[in-house]
C-alpha cells in the first residue's frame, strides 16, 4: 500500500522543499538551491541541511505510522547531525528511514545527497517520542 497523503509543513515549503518521488511508501524530499538556503557563498547553509533531514525523517515516520493505522502525535527527543561535505549550489535530495518503531519510541535516520546518492553530504540520527491517541 502506497501512502501518498504526506504533506509538507509550511517551514518546508518556505525553503522550497517538495516531495520529489517515493521509494516504496517513503517520500524522497527535494530542496532546490536558492538564495534562501545559502550559507557561505555557493554552498548550502547547515541549518537548511538539518531542516531537510528533519523533514525527511518526519515524512518517513508519518508514512510508517499511517501505514499501521495509528492515530498519533510525535515529539523529537534528540538529533545528531553529521556534516560530511559541503552542499553545492544544486538541488539536494533526502530520505528518511525508520529503523525501529516501538509503542513509545521511534529511531529514525535520514540522509542527504545531490547528484550521486552514494555520496552522502549530510546524515542524521533522530529519536522521537510517539504518543498514540486512544
Amino acid at each position: 500500500m502506497n501512502d501518498h497523503s504526506i504533506t509538507l509543513p509550511p517551514y518546508a515549503k518556505s525553503l522550497g522543499m517538495r516531495i520529489d518521488s517515493y521509494e516504496g511508501d517513503t517520500p524522497i524530499i527535494a530542496m532546490p538551491f536558492s538564495d534562501i538556503v545559502i550559507g557561505r557563498p555557493g554552498f548550502l547553509h547547515g541549518g537548511a541541511m538539518a531542516g531537510l533531514l528533519e523533514i525527511a525523517a518526519m515524512a518517513s515516520l508519518r508514512s510508517a505510522l499511517n501505514k499501521r493505522g495509528i492515530d498519533y502525535s510525535v515529539k523529537q527527543i534528540n538529533v545528531t547531525v553529521d556534516f560530511m561535505r559541503g552542499g553545492a549550489s544544486q538541488t539536494s535530495y533526502a530520505i528518511g528511514k525508520v529503523n525501529r518503531l516501538g509503542r513509545r519510541l521511534a529511531n529514525v535516520e535520514a540522509a542527504i545527497w545531490q547528484e550521486d546518492r552514494e555520496r552522502i553530504i549530510c546524515a542524521a540520527h533522530m529519536h522521537y517520542l510517539v504518543r498514540t491517541k486512544e
